[in-house]
């Protein structure tokens, strides 16, 4: 998967931002100010680190040799996946989709419902 289709995919979401906080090596995804996936920029391999359930993500590390414990971020929640590794486009995307979706159900009334409002 190139890495401008993941992060088109990426700003598809609702009330997905994205920005460099941590310089021009990384561009992160927010939504509501909460980091739902980093994508590397200046690699020869790109990869999109991911949040997920932790018993998943010991299903996919063992099951792909591109999915590692997320690289610079907590092992047990996140995912990092080589774009041009083993990992089949539909299951980066599901795998994007379900990062967004872990951190909106975790997100405070409030900024739930500003998330609604936005169009």
């Amino acid at each position: 998967m190139k890495k401008e289709k993941i992060e088109k995919y990426l700003s598809s979401f609702k009330g997905s931002k994205s920005s460099n906080p941590f310089g021009p090596d990384a561009l992160v995804f927010k939504v509501m100010d909460k980091m739902f996936a980093l994508v590397s920029q200046k690699e020869e391999t790109p990869r999109v680190t991911l949040k997920c359930n932790p018993a998943d993500g010991v299903v996919l590390t063992s099951e792909f040799k591109s999915i590692v414990p997320g690289y610079y971020m907590n092992k047990k929640h996140w995912i990092t996946v080589s774009l041009k590794g083993d990992v089949p486009t539909g299951i980066i995307t599901d795998l994007s989709t379900i990062s967004y979706e872990l951190i909106v159900s975790k997100l405070t009334k409030a900024d739930k419902k500003k998330l609604e409002r936005i169009k």
